[in-house]
């Protein structure tokens, strides 16, 4: 596959999504940006569900782990990336053998003080080089099973939380599977989720009304809607305070998540999309006005907005991850980017991280240690998330979400 024609995938995979969204938004009376799963609007509470609010950040478009975490103390790793590896001068917090790039040294503080880690060497099962089927594998976590839902939708049914906003994917863009074909809420912002035309009509009420005496089941869906636009109404006239986030999508769409987990709405789990990391060219050196040091800096930027926002008794019931559909080959290109790879790197943050250090079965960079001229994968991403579902949510087995996966033993979370 030529960089043009992967990078095509990507674009195209981005529209599906976006397509799918505005869809089920329709089907559901005129919700502006909007789709809800109607399984999941009967109720205004958490249902029992005590755990951390589960925020997972889809860093789509192959995520180059090697250097968000650099593993410095590893040869191979300038040689390979002679022009584009981080210098050891920049590294931030190196241990010797991993560092933070430069980037990222808006989250500083927060792996000072051990709300902060990272995973290194994690990927998925099955990998693909294909970012439609890496990012549909990665979202249904369940490969070799004739399980269709998205494990973000598993994870939320297990809860028995029915909150009209329990689950709720924030931004323009939703991860098709992650939650489900349609979803649980999925809007572009809190500000902006009403339904088409409210205001210059009474069209709520105008529907309340009409479904009034309709069957359970064609009245599901408007009711639905109803308790969710009611429940959104709430967290809008809360406001949303004084935290100064980057004026990015990313930034924006963590600042209506915290404003949900302040306002008690009532979420369990968000789903946030963070696009832009196919690089294949023009990484760029760990200076700024190169893509990765601007992309890491705003995602650092957003997610130290996010953590000072919500404060630290706030991020005592939160928990953040990223993920994504695949990691950067560890060779750098002739034009100073990365091809698909595979091994990666996962970003840790929440009050109950045991952060500060990277957690790693380090297989090393040499080309006998490579996988295909990638990095191998030696922890499954399922169950980095695994051991937080049990840690942090409360869980005991993890085969209604992930099934056959253990969950990893690395200590990343203290229990709950």
């Amino acid at each position: 596959m030529t960089t043009e024609e992967c990078c095509a995938e990507n674009r195209a995979a981005t529209l599906t999504r976006r397509g799918l969204l505005g869809t089920a938004g329709a089907v559901l009376g005129g919700l502006a940006a909007t789709t809800i799963d109607t399984r999941l609007a009967f109720a205004a509470d958490r249902s029992g569900y005590d755990g951390d609010v589960l925020v997972v950040v889809s860093l789509h478009g192959g995520f180059d782990g090697l250097s968000a975490i650099a593993p410095v103390g590893d040869a191979e790793y300038y040689r390979a990336r002679p022009t584009i590896g981080v210098p050891k001068n920049l590294i931030l917090d190196g241990d010797g053998s991993f560092g933070l790039h430069p980037a990222l040294a808006p989250l500083l503080p927060l792996w000072r003080n051990g709300s902060l880690a990272a995973v290194h060497a994690v990927g998925q099962p099955n990998p693909t080089r294909s970012h439609f089927a890496a990012m549909e594998a990665m979202e249904n976590a369940a490969p070799g099973t004739d399980l269709r839902t998205g494990w973000l939708e598993r994870m939320l049914g297990r809860t028995g939380a029915t909150a009209p906003l329990a689950g709720v994917a924030m931004g323009s863009t939703m991860p098709s599977r992650l939650m489900g074909s349609t979803g649980a809420v999925a809007m572009s912002g809190i500000d902006t989720f009403a339904l088409a035309g409210e205001g210059k009509r009474p069209m709520a009420a105008a529907l309340r009304a009409m479904y009034a005496d309709a069957p359970a089941h064609l009245a599901a869906p408007v009711l639905a809607a109803d308790r969710a636009l009611a429940a959104t109404g709430r967290v809008k006239a809360a406001g949303a305070g004084n935290a100064a986030y980057p004026k990015t999508d990313l930034g924006t769409a963590l600042r209506d998540v915290a404003r949900l987990i302040r306002n008690g709405s009532g979420l369990v789990t968000a789903a946030v999309d963070c696009g832009d990391w196919d690089m294949h060219q023009g990484l760029g050196p760990a200076v700024a006005g190169h893509r990765m040091y601007d992309n890491l800096a705003g995602l650092a930027a957003a997610l130290a907005s996010f953590a000072a926002d919500l404060g630290p008794d706030g991020m005592k019931g939160v928990t953040v991850l990223t993920v994504s559909e695949f990691g950067r080959r560890v060779r750098e290109n002739s034009s100073r980017g990365c091809d698909h790879g595979h091994g990666n790197a996962m970003l840790l943050l929440g009050g109950g991280i045991r952060g500060g250090r990277v957690y790693a079965d380090w297989p090393g960079l040499a080309p006998d240690d490579l996988v295909a001229g990638d990095l191998r994968a030696t922890t499954d991403y399922r169950s980095v998330i695994g051991e937080l579902l049990q840690r942090r949510c409360g869980f005991g087995s993890l085969d209604d979400v992930f099934p056959g996966v253990a969950p990893s033993r690395f200590g990343l979370a203290a229990a709950r």
